[in-house]
């Protein structure tokens, strides 16, 4: 038995490969992602021109999700992961050279933030299909607390990454996300894992003697990803859901950056501050979640409760003076790391690694066709009412839907959200 098998040991050498080199290029990525919203915004001067450099981002994600998720149930995930991080690396390389010559327009800046969006489509899907097959046997709700724990930290960076864009502009953080992908790119090569499934799938093929092309084939893996998702009524209410949170969160992504800046002297400080809370919450909550289980038969009941709250909180704080904003986004923070937790543990552990590739491309399709939605809507929105009312307005839909979605499909998300991992 190898020691990456051995049960109830996590910090396997896979794992914690996986785990450092993700680390290393999320600190690095959340340095210049942060920075590049406040240059748009900068430059623009205009909430909808910044609604649409996220939509461009986000577009590609629509379709390279589906096609990868085909493609990854039959191909290498761990050759994809580390492949596109020395793309990616050798992108933001690229963007800091021309934007250190003076070269830098909005039009570049669409090319390149599409390009990178659709890396980050496929990239997504692979690095979400690879991962639980590195984890031990019980183990899943401790490894996704700590993976979100430094999803949640990194934000640490975002006053760091507005100190630096303002004393030393663009190019230099270019240079260090650059950096931290070619690191994590270097790391994953060393990961060991056997991807079984790619030789089951290769043996189902020719099982069934079909001499289907390959465009045939990835057609109809596309097809049975959703079929598969439809066929799991429990998984697709789940996947409509966050759909609609989706909506609301790439809502908020449009919204909440440009409000503050317009409503508050040095308002991206005050962003910062208040969206600090609820990340400094997260990963207290993260903590929590990595030393203890919540109780098996409780959490289809504690998610539902987390979710409404969650929709209700998020789509009214901004009515709110910043002290209770603080509060309720702390508090915001702790639910939503409960969460994710809950969720992502639940539906990667339940779904068989075989098909991982397909549910997470359908998933994560549904998701990203939610979030341009809701920050073009937002956008357009916010040039006609108020941007708290526009809030408002999707927290109200993203209540109703966990009512509708999660709150009306007990009997079929219960059996998957409480069961041992």
């Amino acid at each position: 038995m190898t020691s990456q098998n051995k049960p109830n040991r996590l910090w396997t050498k896979d794992f914690t490969i996986i785990q450092l080199g993700s680390m290393i290029s999320i600190f690095g990525n959340a340095l210049f992602r942060f920075a590049s919203s406040l240059l748009v915004l900068d430059y623009t001067q205009s909430t909808l021109y910044y609604a649409i450099y996220i939509a461009l981002f986000n577009l590609p994600m629509i379709f390279a999700p589906l096609i990868s998720g085909a493609i990854l149930d039959r191909f290498s995930r761990k050759r994809t992961i580390y492949t596109l991080d020395f793309i990616s690396a050798g992108i933001y390389a690229l963007i800091a050279v021309v934007i250190s010559k003076g070269w830098f327009s909005f039009g570049i800046l669409a090319i390149y933030t599409f390009v990178l969006g659709t890396i980050e489509g496929v990239y997504h899907v692979a690095y979400e299909s690879f991962y639980p097959m590195l984890i031990s046997e019980g183990n899943f709700t401790k490894a996704y607390a700590f993976s979100s724990f430094i999803e949640t930290i990194v934000a640490v960076v975002f006053p760091i990454s507005t100190f630096l864009y303002n004393a030393i502009g663009i190019a230099p953080l270019l240079a260090i996300n650059a950096l931290s992908f070619l690191i994590a790119a270097v790391m994953e090569t060393r990961i060991e894992k056997e991807e079984d499934y790619v030789e089951l799938q290769r043996k189902k093929l020719e099982s069934s003697g079909k001499k289907d092309s390959r465009l045939k084939i990835l057609l109809t893996d596309m097809k049975e990803g959703f079929q598969y998702l439809y066929s799991e009524k429990g998984l697709f209410a789940v996947a409509c859901y966050f759909g609609f949170s989706a909506l609301f969160g790439g809502a908020q992504q449009v919204a909440l950056l440009p409000y503050f800046k317009d409503t508050y002297a040095n308002g991206e400080y005050v962003y910062t501050m208040i969206m600090g809370a609820g990340i400094i919450a997260r990963a207290v909550g993260g903590a929590f979640h990595y030393n203890f289980k919540l109780p098996v038969k409780r959490k289809y009941a504690i998610a539902l409760a987390v979710y409404l709250s969650i929709d209700v909180i998020t789509g009214t704080y901004l009515f709110a003076p910043i002290p209770i904003m603080i509060i309720m986004c702390s508090i915001e923070g702790l639910l939503g790391i409960t969460s994710y937790t809950i969720r992502v543990s639940a539906t990667q552990s339940y779904v068989p690694h075989e098909k991982k590739g397909r549910f997470n491309g359908a998933f994560n399709m549904l998701s990203t066709v939610g979030s341009l939605i809701g920050e073009i809507s937002a956008g357009a929105l916010a040039l006609i009412i108020p941007i708290r009312m526009v809030m408002l307005m999707f927290g109200a839909v993203t209540f109703i839907a966990a009512a509708v979605f999660i709150g009306g499909n007990r009997k079929h998300i219960a059996p998957i959200y409480n069961r041992q991992e």
